[in-house]
């Protein structure tokens, strides 16, 4: 092997070392150590060190010096949210056709952390409808769109995150959510069925993008009428939503 074919290996090796620790701390955003990454990634710390110091004066890795936690960096979310811009842009023509054909809200939310954010929204022309604020966090066990996201990742993932938001509120069994979430996983809508706010109810369905972020779009409806649209919202998702992105 050539001088040229090691250094380029070797270049290739430290993006991917790179791109496995920024994964890492995409999934703990309170932050992490430099042993603690070590041990997570299976690298040496000295290696580790090295990495998130080019990191860090690229922007894509911080470090808080007060409490040594080092987490993503302002680089990383400023990419993000072009991304973001970029999808929104996309889905939005397949948000306004499915509340054109029913007269429902559409609302897109990305996941973020353990949470989902409502990032674009589509108002229904129905006089009575559910209509949630842009820039608001929901959980993900009680809403579509949350479910929907779940049954994007890997059964791992979402079994962590499910745990994690059991912990505070246990008013819906595991075994109930796993189920629920393997439906979808199957070709299901996700469904929230009143269970996060009285009286709204809400179907859904999450992409992923190249980058690994998981999108959910979901309509909410006022329970008075769930039952007589149901049908006609999970074709219109199902068919719109099957258009290319």
């Amino acid at each position: 092997m050539s001088i040229q074919e090691i250094s380029k290996n070797q270049g290739i090796q430290v993006i991917s070392r790179a791109a496995t620790i920024l994964r890492l701390l995409g999934q703990e955003t309170d932050g992490l150590s430099l042993g603690q990454i070590a041990t997570r990634v299976g690298l040496a710390r000295s290696t580790v060190q090295r990495i998130v110091a080019a990191l860090t004066v690229e922007g894509f890795i911080s470090t808080d010096k007060g409490y040594g936690g080092i987490r993503l960096g302002p680089e990383i979310q400023s990419l993000a949210q072009a991304a973001s811009t970029d999808i929104r842009d996309r889905l939005r023509p397949i948000m306004k056709r499915i509340s054109d054909e029913t007269g429902e809200t559409v609302d897109l939310a990305i996941l973020d952390g353990d949470k989902m954010l409502f990032i674009d929204q589509i108002v229904g022309s129905q006089r009575l409808r559910a209509v949630s604020s842009i820039g608001e966090s929901f959980p993900l066990t009680t809403t579509a769109n949350g479910k929907a996201a779940l049954a994007c990742m890997d059964p791992a993932r979402a079994t962590r995150l499910i745990l994690a938001e059991l912990e505070s509120d246990t008013a819906k069994p595991l075994a109930t959510i796993l189920r629920e979430v393997e439906d979808i996983r199957q070709g299901a809508l996700a469904r929230d069925e009143s269970e996060h706010t009285d009286g709204v109810c809400a179907l859904g369905l999450a992409i992923e993008d190249g980058n690994g972020d998981i999108y959910a779009l979901s309509t909410p409806v006022p329970a008075s009428r769930y039952a007589r649209v149901k049908d006609r919202l999970t074709d219109a998702i199902h068919r719109h939503l099957s258009e290319p992105v």
